[in-house]
């Protein structure tokens, strides 16, 4: 199967998640769906981290992830940069293989 599709994931400090967001939701055209949750993020540059996490060894992260055309993924980060630039937004864009809905 060919297709041009791709998986974006974003990884964020949760303190920007409202920002992200709103540029998501707000995207032309309309994102179809995406998903996000908590995770931690771990690692050795942990010199903005707060005492908590730098006793704790691990770095509060949000994740959002979506299935989308490359295009779309590119412009969506184009959007990002410009319209809520995040410090410490980390992402990646891995190629999806299938994707759809078994009912």
């Amino acid at each position: 199967m060919v297709t041009d599709l791709c998986r974006l994931t974003l990884v964020y400090p949760p303190a920007s998640e409202g920002a992200l967001l709103s540029v998501l939701l707000e995207s032309e055209p309309p994102l179809r769906g995406f998903t996000t949750w908590r995770g931690a993020g771990h690692g050795f540059d942990f010199d903005r981290a707060s005492h908590p996490e730098k006793v704790s060894g691990q770095v509060a992260r949000g994740i959002l992830t979506s299935v989308l055309s490359r295009p779309a993924a590119d412009r969506l980060l184009d959007a990002i940069r410009e319209q809520a630039p995040i410090p410490h937004l980390s992402f990646w864009i891995e190629p999806v293989l299938a994707a759809g809905h078994l009912t």
